[in-house]
């Protein structure tokens, strides 16, 4: 075999050798590209992720020096130098991840007084803060910065204020003021200070201001007789003079996490490392950090993605191994008469595989090397996928001369006759049906880790394709063979001749392949939907209506006002309080159950609202009754019911709300109930509508809305004016409200759902899954088609020559190929739809739906997707077969001898 005849033979076999080439281009670019694509994926995930957090949940914040004493610095210039030494002693994973890093010394609040806020009759209390950083980060707007260094005795203690600070406490650089700190052995000496600047922030949004008192907003006063709260920017020398004359230190140093400084690949690591440092924590100093939590929602979302793209990516590798199967048998059978007039020159049995293989090995590494080069090209870190991509190319490789194998040599009309199984195919029938029923078992019992490419995971969804097929494969003939004998004794011969072709036809292979690929697809779009659904309940679990409004506490008359906004069609009230304890009487005897969240609902309002709203929210009866004497009807949880049973309180106990005692009974136990998140496991819910009349004015802490076209800052502005309502009204009154209302709508909600963390991997999995499954599905009833090209084109033209038209061919096409088709198709469609029933309870989905567990239910959508793939499908393999028919030239296929 020389290398001049190779070639010829390749270029004279050229499109058998290049759709060889392009499949293993394909693979090899999958292999190559999509794990690029994938950790791209993540990587841009998780840094959206961690940039969505709020500053505690990225902060390591290290204090010391505590009012009760400590053992850490003494003073503020010690302890600055602190900060390289806390950080140098991190875990690597932990501290290469730091992107900033502040440090701040304070002093107790102390009283202030002075004749700017005598004029004013405020009280107020302020604390000195050393703060290195914060000239570079704010701007003055008035005087001067604090002058460095101790001052000296009887010297003024110079602050910069934030121009927020100094406006709520109507003061101004110059202004003269005495802080006094009370002790246990009397009042220390009164400190002056002095305002000698005010300045603002460049970006209000830097990490140097997500400090506890804020150092650029003074606090309200939280009730009748409470003082301000703020925060004075001083020199370090200036706090270490305070602490000489007495007064205790507070350090905090504070190491934010870069959003883009945790490796997507280590995310465990990293948890692993946060537990460490939080073990190893140093004597004297006390550590907060809420970085794990997002980490640790990260990694179970990364791993859910990760598994069920291991489950995609198998489908799609293992219907491209069946394509190859296809093409290399395809090739082998086309040169059959090669190959037998080599034997009958004297060639060995192996000499059609060794000119095969020398022609694979011209072709296929070249090709499979090209493929990995492009996918090289694709954006994103690459893995660690060169042995499996040289695995495949080997593989494919190897297909044709296998092929080549296995292809009868001999002579005879194959179309003549009924194939019947041998025992030899039975029995490996029958293996590959326990071998499958025996996959599901042990993985429905013995689940998986996710995160990691299970074998019996992967393998799973295969065998059962496979097994599934292969029933069909024995089932399907017997209904068309019956057909064919009632169309026998109707007049024409085209349903006759289809139906009788259609129940001979043996398409093991190429069926096992469309229906693998049809799987796959039909897979992604059944689970892709469940999600969908699953994050739709979440959405409505935590808002059950279109929008929905928290605040403190809120004037009665606030849903009113809500109902007359523009949009608005109905609204409900609720009341929210957390940390309730339960009651045997009225006089408060505590049950000695836990703490308790309390909701009191209008059941008849929230009813309404969410059913204008179009939410899944069904309330229930016990909600939905008004006053009536006796305990008030409840609905808990079932955490709560078996507290209240043991205690024998579940027919009657007390709760308080907003200060007064109810008797409720249980009358009903759910695992869930909307505005109470799925993390809850203590709650009690009231029907605010019977709730007995009593003294005091209950204040609604929220209202839930529904309507179209609605005003999120009119929202906003009817909230806040209906809480400062409730502070300016009533016995008790007080000053502006701490803060102003959160609103929330349901879409708001559903897309933070949809977004952000690992959806971008998932989303691609289901997207590529399902879009590579069609296209190969296709591409998979064309080899089917042209499996038995030849045999169709003999019968084709011999039923011409006798008379057949043009439209009696089609016809007889579409007869003899609709249930070759309509099977594959329908058979892929109901394993990919059965498929998630297996997986979805063993793939950890619910990291992507808020805890909300994917439930896969019946598509109406996947009948009109089946239907229209079925008849694209149709078509094509119609269209595929006239192109062959017109390439063999019909007419040619009957010469004596030629059986090709």
């Amino acid at each position: 075999m020389s290398i001049g005849g190779v070639v010829n033979r390749v270029r004279a076999y050229g499109g058998q050798f290049l759709l060889l080439g392009v499949l293993t281009l394909v693979i090899t670019l999958l292999i190559s590209g999509v794990p690029r694509v994938a950790n791209r994926l993540t990587d841009q995930g998780l840094r959206e992720h961690l940039a969505a957090q709020s500053p505690a949940q990225r902060d390591f914040t290290y204090t010391a020096g505590q009012l009760a004493g400590g053992t850490g610095p003494s003073d503020a210039r010690g302890a600055q130098a602190e900060t390289d030494k806390l950080q140098a002693a991190m875990p690597p994973e932990v501290r290469d991840a730091v992107a900033e890093r502040w440090f701040a010394a304070d002093t107790p609040f102390a009283r202030l007084t002075g004749p700017d806020l005598k004029v004013n009759n405020l009280l107020v209390d302020l604390k000195l803060r050393a703060a290195p950083g914060v000239p570079e980060a704010a701007t003055l707007v008035e005087g001067r910065w604090p002058d460095a260094g101790r001052p000296a005795r009887g010297e003024p203690v110079q602050v910069a204020l934030g121009e927020h600070v100094a406006g709520r406490l109507r003061v101004h650089a110059g202004s003269q003021l005495r802080l006094a700190l009370p002790s246990d052995a009397g009042e220390l000496a009164p400190t002056p200070v002095v305002v000698v600047g005010i300045f603002t922030p460049k970006d209000p949004a830097d990490g140097i201001w997500d400090t506890v008192p804020q150092l650029l907003r003074a606090g309200e006063p939280q009730g009748d007789g409470e003082p301000y709260l703020a925060v004075g920017l001083a020199d370090a020398g200036a706090v270490d003079g305070r602490a000489a004359e007495g007064w205790p230190l507070h350090f905090t140093w504070r190491y934010r996490i870069g959003a883009d400084g945790v490796d997507p690949q280590r995310v465990g690591a990293t948890i692993d490392a946060i537990e460490r440092l939080q073990r190893a924590t140093p004597e004297g100093f006390a550590l907060t950090q809420g970085v794990d939590i997002p980490l640790r929602e990260f990694r179970d979302a990364l791993a859910s993605a990760r598994t069920l793209l291991a489950v995609i990516a198998t489908g799609v590798l293992a219907t491209l191994a069946g394509l190859v199967a296809l093409a290399a048998g395809l090739a082998a059978r086309r040169r059959r008469s090669e190959f037998a007039l080599l034997r009958a020159r004297g060639g060995g049995r192996t000499i059609a595989a060794r000119r095969s293989l020398a022609e694979s090995l011209l072709v296929i590494p070249v090709a499979g090397a090209l493929g990995w080069l492009l996918g090289t090209l694709v954006p994103g870190a690459p893995g660690s996928t060169v042995p499996l991509a040289a695995v495949a190319a080997v593989l494919v490789t190897l297909a044709l001369p296998v092929a080549a194998l296995a292809v009868p040599t001999g002579a005879g009309r194959r179309d003549l006759v009924r194939l019947r199984p041998t025992a030899r195919r039975l029995t490996l029938e029958a293996f590959l049906l326990l071998l499958a029923a025996l996959a599901v078992v042990l993985l429905r019992r013995r689940g998986l880790t996710l995160g990691e490419v299970d074998p019996l995971l992967v393998a799973v969804p295969v065998l059962l394709t496979i097994g599934v097929t292969v029933l069909v494969l024995r089932v399907y003939p017997w209904p068309l063979r019956l057909l064919s004998r009632f169309t026998a004794r109707t007049r024409g011969s085209v349903a006759f001749l289809g139906t009788a072709r259609a129940g001979r036809s043996v398409v093991a292979t190429p069926l096992v392949v469309v229906v693998l690929a049809i799987a796959t697809a039909a897979f992604c779009g059944v689970v892709a939907a469940g999600v969908e659904a699953s994050r739709d309940r979440a959405a409505s679990r935590a808002v059950p209506g279109d929008a929905l409004i928290v605040g403190d506490r809120l004037a009665a008359d606030t849903g009113d006002q809500l109902g007359r906004l523009p949009g608005v069609e109905a609204v409900a009230a609720f009341l929210d309080e957390r940390g309730q304890r339960f009651a045997r009487d009225a006089g408060g005897t505590d049950a000695g159950a836990g703490d308790t969240r309390v909701l009191a609902v209008d059941g008849p309002a929230l009813a309404a609202v969410s059913r204008k709203a179009g939410r899944e929210s069904t309330v229930p009866p016990a909600l939905l009754t008004g006053a009536s004497p006796g305990p008030l009807p409840a609905v808990v949880s079932p955490a709560v019911a078996a507290d209240l049973a043991r205690a024998g309180l579940d027919r009657s106990a007390f709760v308080a709300v907003q200060g007064q005692r109810y008797e409720f009974r249980v009358a009903a136990t759910v695992d869930s109930f909307p505005l109470v998140a799925g993390t809850t496991e203590r709650f009690v819910v009231l029907p605010l509508q019977a709730l007995p009349a009593r003294h005091t004015v209950r204040a609604p802490t929220g209202f839930l809305l529904a309507g179209d076209h609605l005003d999120t800052g009119e929202l906003s502005r009817v909230g806040d004016e209906g809480q400062r309502r409730y502070l300016s009204t009533g016995t008790v009154t007080g000053g502006a409200p701490p803060r102003g209302v959160q609103v929330s709508t349901w879409a708001d909600t559903r897309a933070q759902l949809g977004g952000g963390g690992a959806n971008g991997l998932l989303v691609f999995g289901f997207a590529a899954g399902a879009a590579g499954g069609v296209v190969l599905g296709l591409l998979a009833i064309a080899f089917t088609v042209l499996a038995g090209a030849r045999a169709r084109g003999q019968v084709l033209s011999r039923l011409r020559t006798l008379g057949l038209s043009r439209r009696q061919w089609r016809g007889l096409l579409l007869v003899e190929l609709a249930p070759l088709v309509g099977v594959a198709v329908v058979t892929g469609a109901l394993v990919g739809a059965l498929l998630p029933l297996l997986l979805t309870p063993l793939l950890g989905l619910s990291a992507f739906t808020s805890g909300i567990p994917v439930r896969v239910a019946f598509e109406p959508g996947l009948v009109a997707a089946v239907v229209a793939l079925g008849a694209v499908a149709l078509g094509f393999a119609v269209a595929v077969e006239a192109l062959n028919n017109r390439r063999l030239r019909l007419g040619e296929v009957l010469r004596l001898g030629e059986e090709s």
